[in-house]
């Protein structure tokens, strides 16, 4: 789930979209190299998590009662610790110790999952296939608002309303097992709220972030693409079920 939101802060700069051209052609690289270099050490952690037996720990725990619910409410706390730092204009120390807290917090959501999706496909083109259509699936939605240049703010009310109804549909599926099964519409509803919020963050990048809030943007855009990869993932298990 995303939980990145947008608090700007003065003392950081102008708005992106204000900014002189190279200012702002500096803060999009910048942000896109951050998310670049987020995802390789989300990769590497889970390369360690999965080669160190540390995912089967981490899936024993999940085994347990209330274990779902339990990594669930740490994944949030550590997300809105994470976001703050991230967005810090005190010291920029404090921003990339957000960045790597969320990612770090990501890897271990995601273990668990990818060893399964091991377990079922050990040659690794599950994973593969889910991994290159996230990026084909961002490249299209990223390709789309730099070249239309529109404003998807609009979408911020309907993503938390979305969010807000998947998180309880997410709760009551771990508190009532047997009762309600999340099937494939959620999975479609939650990749098409995953799109969304890289619409709506893409455009932040454009319009809303000031100049020196590159990590806390390159935050904001892996929390989408790791949420529409996460549920990319799970459509795929579900297809080889």
């Amino acid at each position: 789930m995303s939980y990145a939101q947008n608090r700007y802060q003065g003392q950081l700069g102008d708005f992106a979209a204000l900014a002189a051209a190279d200012e702002r052609s500096t803060f999009i690289t910048r942000t896109y190299a951050h998310l670049a270099g987020a995802i390789a050490v989300f990769a590497a952690l889970e390369v360690v998590m999965l080669t160190s037996g540390v995912a089967e720990s981490l899936m024993q725990v999940l085994a347990m009662q209330w274990g779902g619910l339990i990594m669930m409410g740490m994944f949030i706390v550590v997300s809105m610790v994470a976001s703050n730092w991230a967005v810090s204009a005190v010291s920029p120390a404090t921003q990339y110790a957000g960045l790597g807290l969320y990612v770090l917090a990501e890897s271990i959501i995601f273990a668990p999952l990818l060893l399964i999706a091991n377990h079922m496909d050990p040659s690794g083109s599950l994973i593969q296939s889910a991994a290159i259509t996230t990026l084909v699936l961002f490249g299209g939605l990223t390709a789309t608002v730099f070249i239309t240049r529109k404003d998807f703010s609009f979408l911020r009310s309907i993503l938390v309303f979305g969010s807000i109804a998947a998180l309880g549909f997410m709760l009551l599926a771990i508190v009532f097992p047997g009762h309600l099964q999340l099937g494939a519409i959620f999975l479609y509803a939650m990749i098409a709220l995953a799109c969304g919020y890289i619409l709506y963050d893409t455009s932040n990048v454009l319009h809303h972030y000031r100049i020196g809030q590159h990590v806390a943007a390159s935050l904001a855009l892996f929390a989408s693409v790791a949420l529409l990869f996460w549920y990319i993932l799970r459509l795929f298990l579900s297809r080889r079920d």
